[in-house]
């Protein structure tokens, strides 16, 4: 009913922490020599990752009824029973599926930082 809401929230807190890392990136910037997938960067696959998830399941929510364009926006919100399910289903399976998209990315983050480190060594070689 209301699972993407929890992908949508990580996203939102993924953005604020990435405009921090960009500005700690920033100030560090000519310290670091070596050539490497800055965190901000990877931060912005997992918010694009997510934010994808999220409005694909609001569509599906949307089209199914549960998201309506007047207050309280959700119909399970203007039943008690109904509004305890729906927070059960966020605790539950969209919990579930923020951790499983940000499991994910930690392997896209690993396969990239493999796929940079191969790739510079083998510039180093060829110079």
């Amino acid at each position: 009913m209301a699972c993407f809401l929890v992908s949508t929230a990580e996203a939102v807190i993924v953005k604020a922490v990435e405009k921090v890392e960009e500005k700690r990136e920033v100030n560090q910037e000519e310290k670091n020599e070596e050539v490497k997938i800055p965190l901000s960067k990877k931060l912005s696959w997992l918010r694009y990752m997510l934010l994808g998830g999220s409005v694909l399941l609001a569509f599906e929510h949307l089209w199914h009824g549960e998201i309506v364009p007047w207050f309280p926006f959700l119909t399970a919100m203007s039943d008690q029973a109904d509004a305890a399910e729906m927070f059960h289903e966020m605790a539950t399976v969209g919990v579930s599926m923020a951790v499983l998209v940000t499991a994910v990315w930690v392997g896209v983050c690993v396969a990239a930082d493999l796929i940079v480190k191969k790739a510079s060594k083998a510039a180093e070689t060829i110079v």
